[in-house]
This record gives structure tokens, C-alpha cells and sequence, in this order.
């Protein structure tokens, strides 16, 4: 079918004329009907300014006004919406803020991988185990995980899970925010278990000691409260992989004249789905939200130019986030052509490197881990290619946890391959736990300093 950027003829479910990759097959047609037709009645999960207002944040980050942190877990679980574990994402993503904020000297976006990813593209459709063959496990927003033929059938009633556990994970984020857990006059409400014995604890606390003070001669001499540093603005991110879920949650805003994807502020589009001629490309080109791409090996400049004229016609800033995920390896060869094609479209873009997903290896035994070293190698040559070519990186994306998970190696406790089955909790892909996450804050921060940034 023949793309064209014109808004005017796209409405929610006009993907539905296109293919569309890794969508699941739903053998009870009618349930699904159904549970579509139930959520697009349900409030939304976001709203529309909270939508514009990262719109322009990013904006102004593309700009290098501000720095974008996205962080959360390479794929939630329905069991782990609980208040601790909402907790423990929301505090090191408070602390890296922190570290952040006080080294790069500037405002720091802080977004969540959380409130809605839970559902993952998959290699195949079928998984084999023993001869014996099943659907692929798609995230709890399609299936359950266990290898048996009634937990893996997608089950429509998921979706509405999913929306109900994604409102609970945002609206409980919310109230902390509101209640002033994310003041920086108290930061020791974000304090983990790690700070007690990690070797970077002493930079933190004297990190948070001179904000402190600072916050104190301000406060003193102008007499009144610093309010900004009282709450944080907080916003929430997935991967728009199930279209059904977002479709459902999509609504037209007769006042600012757009349709919104409001089951979160950022949704983002992976590289198995970016084909230009793709159900995918043809949701988002629609939606209003501000969206993030994906882009690594495979990414020609042509394919990247033809999406930014399909999904950014007007070259309106703070519209595109391009984050880059090419590996350790691969970086400084792969990632100049793509910026130099981006420059000749005029379009106005973030730069986010995505320093997880290309770093992806296995040990012996088959297990998925990531390499610590190689995780910070990709982030030096990100800002090292960048600077050498006149562009700028404004934000890192990285899959995280507050738990003390032992999932990928390195770092300054030095886990090695026989330490992953300690504590290897994701059913996807490997994270950071909240000590390697504090380590590649405190790293960025260096690396700004130490170029006069």
C-alpha cells in the first residue's frame, strides 16, 4: 500500500489494512472484539498535556538543554507490580537523575521503562522444547510463561491486565512524586541497599551533601523554597508493539486538534517493526506523542530518511527519538552514516544510545548475560562520535532493575559468568542491577567533566 504522511486520511485502526509484524494470533476472535471494545471505554492511562509536556522537554533536549534517562525493566511482569518493586525502579532512577543532574549541569527527563511494557517481540512464533513445539512466550500482555499448551494460547483477557496493572505502576508513581518522595532536600528516602558497601558510595553521598548545601545557601538568601526541587515530573515509556492495546487506548482531542496514544507519554518503535510499509509505521505516523526509534546494523540511511518523512513530515522538533544500539564492536563504524543522514533531512531529532541490546551475548551454558565493560565501551564511543562529527547525544536507554540481580557481568563487584545463577530473575533479557546502574550514571558524568561539558 502506498505511505503517505498525510495525517488527514489515518484513524486508529487504519493499520489494520497493512501487515503487521509480531502481533499475536488470538484463537477466540470474539473475546477479543470484545476486550478491544471494553478498554477503549476505560480512562486513559496518561493525558495529553502530560503528553506535550514531554514533547517539549524533548525538544529542548534536542537542543542539549537536557538529558533524557530512560531506564526500567526489559520487560515488566504482572507479579512484580507490587510497591516494593515499584519502589526500588523509581529510586535508582532518582539517584542516577541525581548524579546526572550534578554532573552534566543541566535538567535531566526522566522516562520509565515501565506502566505498560509488557509485551516483547519474538525471534519465532513457535518455541520447541524436547520435540514438543508451543506459541513463543510474548510478555504477560498476550501469554504466560510457563511451557504448557493453556499458558501459552494469548488470551485476550490479558490485555485488560495489563492496562489495570499499567494504571496501578503510574498512579502509584504519581502519588509518591506528589508527596514529595523525589525531593532533593531528602534524598535519603531513595537510599538502596548498595550504598552501605558499593565502592561508589562516597562520590554519591558527597554528591548529595553538596546539592544539599547548595539547596541550603539558596533557600537561605532568597528566603523561600527552591519549588522544582520539591517533585520531579516523571513519565512513563513501552515499546507500541501490540497495536490492538494502543489502538484501543487512542483518542482524538477535539482542542488541541490530534489523536493521542494514551496508554503512555512515549511509545517507541523497534527495528523488526519500523518497515516503512508496516502496520507499525502506520499507527505511529498518527499519533501525536512524542515516539522513539530504534536504529542499529540493518538501519541503511535511506530506510531511516524515509521514516523520518513518513513519521516527521513537518520537522517538528521534539517529535523523534533515535536510539541507537549498534554494540560495542560496531558503534563508530555504523553510526556516522546515520547521522550524516539524519543532517540531510533537516530533521530535528534526540540522539539516545542504547548501550544494552547490541552487547547482548550467551555463556557456555546457553545463558543471556551482558558484559559490563562492554556496556560503558559503547557509551564512550557514543559520545566520542558524536562529538566528532558536531552532533550531540542527549540521553542513554538502559534496561534496568532496583534489585539486586545478578544478570549481567562486571562491574566494580566484578560478577563473573558463574555468578549469573545467583540471582537471575528477567525472562527476557539481562539487566543492570542498581549497582552497575549507579556505576554508568557516575560514568556518564565523568565523561562529560572530563571533556569540559
Amino acid at each position: 500500500m502506498t505511505r503517505t504522511p498525510n495525517r488527514a486520511d489515518w484513524h486508529p485502526a487504519s493499520w489494520q489494512s497493512y501487515e503487521a509484524a509480531q502481533q499475536p494470533t488470538y484463537p477466540d476472535k470474539a473475546e477479543l472484539e470484545r476486550v478491544v471494545g471494553e478498554l477503549s471505554r476505560l480512562p486513559p492511562i496518561v493525558t495529553s498535556w502530560e503528553v506535550d509536556g514531554l514533547k517539549e522537554k524533548i525538544a529542548k533536549a534536542q537542543q542539549g538543554d537536557a538529558f533524557v534517562l530512560q531506564g526500567g525493566d526489559c520487560a515488566e511482569s504482572f507479579d512484580d507490580c507490587t510497591s516494593d518493586s515499584v519502589v526500588s525502579k523509581l529510586k535508582i532512577l532518582l539517584q542516577m537523575n541525581l548524579v546526572l543532574m550534578y554532573g552534566l549541569k543541566k535538567s535531566v527527563v526522566r522516562i520509565g521503562r515501565m506502566a505498560g511494557q509488557y509485551a516483547k517481540p519474538r525471534s519465532a512464533d513457535i518455541e520447541t522444547r524436547e520435540g514438543h513445539s508451543l506459541p513463543s512466550f510474548r510478555g504477560d500482555l498476550v501469554n504466560r510463561s510457563p511451557f504448557t499448551v493453556d499458558d501459552r494460547v494469548p488470551d485476550p483477557k490479558l490485555i485488560l491486565r495489563g492496562y489495570e496493572r499499567a494504571a496501578l505502576t503510574l498512579n502509584f508513581v504519581r502519588s509518591l512524586v506528589d508527596g514529595g518522595f523525589a525531593d532533593l532536600h531528602h534524598p535519603e528516602y531513595w537510599d538502596l541497599d548498595w550504598v552501605g558497601h558499593s565502592k561508589t558510595a562516597n562520590k554519591y553521598h558527597d554528591i548529595v551533601r553538596s546539592i544539599s548545601d547548595s539547596l541550603d545557601f539558596l533557600e537561605s538568601i532568597s528566603g523561600r523554597p527552591v519549588y522544582q526541587t520539591q517533585r520531579a515530573e516523571f513519565f512513563a515509556a513501552h515499546e507500541g508493539l501490540h497495536l490492538l492495546y494502543e489502538q484501543s487506548q487512542t483518542r482524538y482531542l477535539a482542542h488541541r486538534k490530534h489523536w493521542y496514544d494514551l496508554t503512555t507519554h512515549f511509545p517507541w518503535i523497534g527495528m523488526r517493526t519500523a518497515n516503512t510499509d508496516g502496520a507499525h509505521v502506520e499507527y505511529f505516523r498518527g499519533i501525536a506523542n512524542p515516539i522513539g526509534i530504534k536504529v542499529g546494523p540493518g538501519m541503511t540511511a535511506d530506510w531511516l530518511q524515509d521514516l523520518l518523512r513518513i513519521l516527521n513530515p513537518n520537522n517538528e522538533p521534539g517529535r523523534i527519538t533515535l536510539i541507537h544500539r549498534f554494540g560495542a564492536k560496531s558503534i563508530e563504524k555504523g553510526l556516522p552514516d546515520l547521522i550524516r543522514a539524519v543532517r540531510e533531512t533537516g530533521s530535528p531529532v534526540l540522539w539516545v544510545c542504547d548501550p544494552m541490546h547490541g552487547n547482548t551475548e550467551s555463556t557456555a551454558d546457553g545463558t543471556k548475560t551482558r558484559r559490563f565493560d562492554n556496556i560503558v565501551a559503547e557509551l564512550e564511543s557514543a559520545f566520542r562520535v558524536h562529538d566528532s562529527m558536531g552532533s550531540h547525544l542527549g540521553g542513554v536507554h538502559l534496561e534496568l532493575t532496583g534489585e539486586n540481580v545478578t544478570e549481567c557481568t562486571g562491574g566494580a563487584r566484578g560478577l563473573t559468568d558463574g555468578d549469573l545463577v545467583r540471582a537471575y530473575k528477567s525472562t527476557v533479557d539481562p539487566r543492570l542491577n542498581y549497582e552497575q546502574a549507579m556505576e554508568v550514571a557516575m560514568t556518564i558524568a565523568g565523561l562529560r567533566q572530563s571533556n569540559g561539558r
